[in-house]
C-alpha cells in the first residue's frame, strides 16, 4: 500500500436551516482515488471549487469521509484514534503562513510543534536546527517573523511542519499569496524536501507552471479526477487541459502552436531549454 491511499472517497457539505433541515448538500469529492507512493512528488491541479483543498484536509484528517476510505500510512483516517499520529505522517503548509506562525521569533516558532508533543528539549534544538537548515532559514533564527518577506515566512511555516518530523507534507496553495521570487523560493524547498530528505510532497496549486517538476499530477473538477499522469502526459492534451479551463505554461502553448504551424515539435514540450532544442534539431533538418 503506498503512504497515502484514497479509494472512492466522497465527502458531501450540508448545510441546514435554521430549524436544523438539510437546506442543501454540496459534493465537494465525488468517488476519488488516490494512490501516492512513499517519497513521490504528486501535484494536485484545479480551480477553486475543484475540491483539491478538500482532499487535502482530508489527508490531514482536518475532515472525515462522508463514504469510502482513505488511509495514510496504514491508518484509517476515520478512526479517531488515529487522528493525531496521522496528523504527525502528514504535516499541512497552508496559504497563509500568518495563520500558522504563532512565536515572535523564529527558532521558537520552530520549535512549537516538537515542544507541543513532548520531545526532550535537546532533540527540540536539534530538530529547530535541522528544519531552518532544511529550508535555507538559519540565519534568520533570531528575526521576528513579522520582518521577514511572504516567501520567508512560508519557508518558516514549513520549517515547523519539517520539525514535527512527518513523512509527507501536503503543501496547500502554498504560493497563492507570494510574488514570483516568494514562490521560487517555496517550490525549491519542496523539492529540495522531497529530493534530500526522501519526504513525500503533495502540492496542491491552480498555477500550471508549478507542477512541471511534479513525478505525477492528478487534474481535478468539480470534485472529480478527469486526468491524471506524467507532467509530460498532461501537458500533451493542451486542448483538454483548456476544457477543464486551466491555464496551459506559455512554453507548451508556443510549442502546440508551432506544431500546429507545421513544425516537428514533440507534444508535452515543459520547459524553454526542451523547446530551444526543438526548434534548432528543425532548423537543421530544413
Amino acid at each position: 500500500m503506498g503512504i497515502i491511499k484514497a479509494s472512492k472517497l466522497v465527502h458531501e457539505y450540508i448545510r441546514r436551516d435554521e430549524e436544523g433541515n438539510v437546506a442543501a448538500i454540496t459534493t465537494a469529492l465525488d468517488h476519488v482515488d488516490l494512490d501516492v507512493k512513499e517519497g513521490q512528488f504528486i501535484a494536485i491541479l484545479g480551480h477553486n471549487g475543484s475540491g483539491k483543498s478538500t482532499l487535502a484536509k482530508h489527508i490531514n484528517a482536518l475532515l472525515s469521509p462522508s463514504e469510502g476510505s482513505l488511509w495514510v500510512d496504514g491508518m484509517d483516517v476515520t478512526k479517531e484514534e488515529n487522528v493525531l499520529p496521522v496528523r504527525q505522517t502528514a504535516g499541512m503548509v497552508f496559504q497563509n503562513p500568518d495563520n500558522q506562525i504563532i512565536a515572535s521569533v523564529v527558532e521558537e516558532d520552530v520549535g512549537f510543534g516538537p515542544e507541543n508533543i513532548g520531545v526532550p528539549t535537546d532533540e527540540i534544538w536539534e530538530r529547530v536546527n535541522y528544519s531552518l537548515n532544511a529550508v535555507g532559514m538559519t540565519k534568520y533564527r533570531k528575526h521576528s517573523p513579522n520582518k521577514l518577506s511572504g516567501g520567508q515566512k512560508q519557508r518558516v511555516a514549513i520549517a515547523g511542519v519539517v520539525a514535527m518530523e512527518p513523512k509527507c507534507i501536503v503543501f496547500d496553495e502554498p504560493t497563492a499569496m507570494l510574488d514570483p521570487n516568494g514562490r521560487k523560493e517555496v517550490l525549491e524547498t519542496a523539492h529540495a524536501l522531497n529530493k534530500k530528505k526522501g519526504v513525500t510532497v503533495i502540492l496542491i496549486t491552480h498555477y500550471m507552471e508549478e507542477v512541471v517538476d511534479a513525478d505525477y499530477v492528478y487534474v481535478m473538477e468539480k470534485g472529480n479526477v478527469v486526468m491524471q499522469g506524467t507532467p509530460r502526459e498532461i501537458f500533451s492534451r493542451v486542448d483538454e487541459l483548456k476544457e477543464h479551463r486551466l491555464d496551459v505554461p506559455q512554453i507548451t502553448l508556443l510549442a502546440d502552436e508551432l506544431r500546429n504551424a507545421g513544425l516537428d515539435i514533440p507534444l508535452g514540450v515543459l520547459t524553454r531549454e526542451e523547446l530551444v532544442e526543438c526548434i534548432m534539431k528543425c532548423r537543421n533538418h530544413m
